[in-house]
């Protein structure tokens, strides 16, 4: 620095220009020629630089130079030419004045600081968009990183520019504030319990945004759309925004349907209450239309006997194994369960071909539709409460027959 200011004092010396022996007049012109200085130079770097920069980039086959050195970057760049031209020239127009200097030094230097934060927060800007583009980190939860990041820039521009104002070193700052390392915890505690969980979820890929999650703790049924330092933002199916904070997702339990959506099969888990009245052995007829059909087994003897739910379960079975949008490479299961007062429940367990929300709730339907319209068939009904109108016929019949006993009697 000082080599600099020997270097211009020369140059200004060849122009007839002491700065120890300066009218005011001088003094005005000299300002006015450095504000014009940092001016024309600002303006050079702005439209003949950048310019020049970004056709170079585009250029080149990467991809990352594009974002590195977009226009956010380079005007961020530019913004710190006119605090260092003054840093380098205001000594020359205010020699006479120390008080004066070193107040108009110490604003130039905070500016700088100013400058190199907004440079800062440009560049992790255009890393973020940079992982964006890359296939792995795409899906990493990194933004609560980039954001604990810019806050630790800014904590330590805003001790920098104390130390300018008090005249004081930033380290002698900083161990200052070691005795506040307990209040300043309390202040950034979200901040600090989200940077950890947020490396804890990208460490294990654990969440990513576009990813299904559930929690019913905090309400969220939905795909995540952003992982931030402080929030996981949830966008639920009724369309609604969820908040959870990102420790949260680390220290409870959440339900991720990533993995659903890479299997590329969707399960179907649901029940038939089965009456146990209408199970019973198969008539003889009934077997030789099943064996037919090869539901039963068949012996010397003909038709072997067999139970009505059971002939039904096979055929379940036979009907998932050739449904078309039931995914055959996946586990299909039709089993029973354990009995309850609301009759025998009878699970139908299968995947389909698809993930895709609507096209499953219609594959379901049309399965379990077909299930209970063939239920019959197999001389099987399902256990249903009774109704308001199975009460009033049941009263209806009561009658009628009361009527026709007191004819009787008469």
């Amino acid at each position: 620095m000082e080599h600099i200011d020997e270097e211009i004092a020369r140059v200004l010396m060849e122009m007839g220009i002491d700065k120890s022996n300066l009218d005011w007049t001088t003094r005005v012109i000299l300002i006015l020629a450095i504000l014009l200085v940092s001016y024309i130079v600002t303006k050079l770097f702005r439209h003949a630089l950048i310019p020049a920069v970004r056709k170079l980039t585009a250029k080149t086959k990467a991809k990352w130079d594009d974002y590195l050195f977009n226009d956010d970057m380079l005007h961020s760049f530019s913004r710190m030419i006119p605090p260092i031209i003054f840093y380098l020239l205001l000594p020359f127009a205010f020699d006479g004045y120390p008080y004066v200097l070193t107040i108009l030094l110490k604003a130039c230097l905070i500016y700088l600081v100013v400058t190199t934060l907004m440079l800062v927060n440009a560049f992790l800007k255009s890393l973020y968009e940079i992982s964006n583009e890359h296939e792995t980190l795409r899906y990493r939860p990194l933004k609560g990183i980039y954001q604990m990041v810019s806050i630790l820039a800014f904590c330590v521009g805003l001790i920098l520019i104390i130390s300018i104002l008090i005249d004081q070193n930033a380290a002698t700052i900083l161990a200052g504030l070691g005795a506040s390392a307990a209040v300043l915890m309390l202040i950034f505690k979200d901040s600090i319990l989200g940077l950890v969980a947020g490396v804890q979820l990208s460490a294990n890929d654990m969440l990513r945004p576009g990813d299904w999650v559930t929690m019913a703790k905090y309400g969220a049924d939905g795909f995540v759309k952003e992982v931030s330092l402080t929030t996981v933002k949830v966008q639920n199916f009724d369309k609604t925004i969820t908040t959870i904070p990102p420790y949260a997702l680390v220290s409870d339990s959440f339900q991720n349907w990533r993995g659903m959506w890479e299997t590329g099969g969707r399960r179907i888990k649901r029940s038939l209450n089965i009456d146990m009245t209408t199970i019973r052995f198969c008539t003889g007829d009934e077997m030789e239309a099943f064996a037919e059909k090869g539901w039963i087994g068949m012996s010397e003897e003909g038709a072997e006997p067999a139970v009505n739910l059971e002939v039904f379960r096979r055929y379940a079975l036979e009907y998932l194994h050739a449904h078309p949008r039931i995914h055959q490479d996946m586990m299909i299961m039709v089993r029973q369960m354990q009995p309850t007062p609301e009759g025998l429940p009878l699970e139908f367990y299968c995947f389909t071909q698809t993930t895709e929300w609507l096209a499953y709730e219609g594959i379901q339907n049309e399965v379990f539709n077909h299930f209970i319209a063939v239920l019959p068939r197999f001389g099987l009904r399902v256990y249903q409460h009774p109704s308001g109108n199975d009460l009033v016929g049941l009263m209806e019949v009561r009658s009628s027959n009361s009527v026709s006993y007191k004819e009787l009697r008469s």
